[in-house]
C-alpha cells in the first residue's frame, strides 16, 4: 500500500512524542492532543515543547511559552500550585501569587501573599511589594497605599521604582491629587523609561496645568527621537500617547 510508509512514520513519531511526554513529566493534556490528532498534535508538541530546548534560545523559549500558554492558560498555575503544595515554601507562594496576578486572578494572589507575611517574613519588602501589586491589580487602591506605607516604614532603605509609581497612581485613584503630584515629582527623577513622566503629564493635564503637561509630553517625544532603537521600541506605547496628547493640547 502506498500510504503504509507514511502511516508507520506517523506512528513512530506519535509513540516517540508520547514517550517524551511521560519521561519528561510534561502536562497530561499533551497525551490527548498527540493521541487524537497524531500528525498535527506531534507537530504542535515539537514546536512548543521540544524546539525551544533544542534551540536553547531565551527569546525562542519566551515565544513558545506564549504559544503553550494559549493552548492551556492555566498550565503554569497548575504546576506552581503543585510545587507550592509540596514545598509550602515562601518562594513557591511568591511565584504562584505573581503568576496569578498575570492571569487576572489577583484576589487569589492576595491570599497567598498574606499567608507568607508572617513570622520572620512579616515585614519582608519583596513580599509587601508583591501584596501591593496584587491589591493594585484588584483595584484596592487604599489598601495598596497602606501596604506601601508599611513597606516604607519597615524598610526605609528599600527602593522600588515600580512600587513608587504604583503608589503615585493609587493616590490618583483615591483622588489625593496634591499628594500624588508630590510623589510623581519624586519618582520621575529616577524612573527608567517614559511611563512615569507620561502618567505625570496626564495628571497635570487633568488638573488644568496644560502648559506644564505639554512641555513634559514634548520632552518625552524629543528624547525618544534621539534615543537608540531599543528605547524607541520599548517605550513606543508611551511615546504614541505623548504625541496624541501634543496634538490634543496644540489645538
Amino acid at each position: 500500500m502506498r500510504n503504509e510508509p507514511l502511516f508507520y512514520l506517523s506512528l513512530i513519531v506519535q509513540i516517540f512524542m508520547l514517550v517524551h511526554v511521560f519521561r519528561t513529566r510534561r502536562p497530561l493534556y499533551w497525551v490527548f492532543i498527540i493521541f487524537f490528532t497524531p500528525l498535527l498534535g506531534s507537530l504542535i508538541y515539537f514546536i512548543v515543547e521540544l524546539l525551544p530546548e533544542i534551540m536553547g534560545n531565551s527569546k525562542a523559549k519566551k515565544t513558545f511559552r506564549g504559544i503553550r500558554k494559549s493552548i492551556n492558560p492555566g498550565a503554569d498555575i497548575q504546576k506552581l500550585e503543585k510545587t507550592h503544595k509540596l514545598s509550602g515554601s515562601v518562594d513557591a507562594a511568591r511565584h504562584l501569587a505573581k503568576t496569578l496576578i498575570e492571569n487576572n486572578r489577583a484576589e487569589e494572589a492576595i491570599k497567598h501573599y498574606k499567608s507568607t507575611l508572617k513570622g520572620m517574613y512579616a515585614d519582608d519588602p519583596d513580599l509587601l511589594l508583591g501584596l501591593a501589586e496584587a491589591e493594585f491589580a484588584n483595584q484596592e487602591y487604599e489598601k495598596t497605599i497602606k501596604t506601601l506605607d508599611k513597606l516604607r516604614v519597615k524598610n526605609p532603605s528599600y527602593q522600588s521604582a515600580s512600587g513608587h509609581l504604583m503608589y503615585a497612581r493609587s493616590l490618583v485613584y483615591c483622588n489625593a491629587t496634591e499628594k500624588a503630584t508630590e510623589e510623581y515629582e519624586s519618582v520621575i527623577t529616577y524612573f527608567s523609561g517614559a511611563e512615569a513622566r507620561c502618567r505625570y503629564a496626564e495628571l497635570l493635564e487633568t488638573t488644568g496645568a496644560f502648559d506644564e503637561a505639554l512641555e513634559l509630553y514634548t520632552e518625552i517625544v524629543n528624547e525618544a527621537d534621539l534615543a537608540p532603537q531599543h528605547y524607541k521600541k520599548t517605550q513606543k506605547t508611551w511615546v504614541i500617547k505623548c504625541k496624541e496628547a501634543i496634538k490634543r493640547l496644540s489645538k
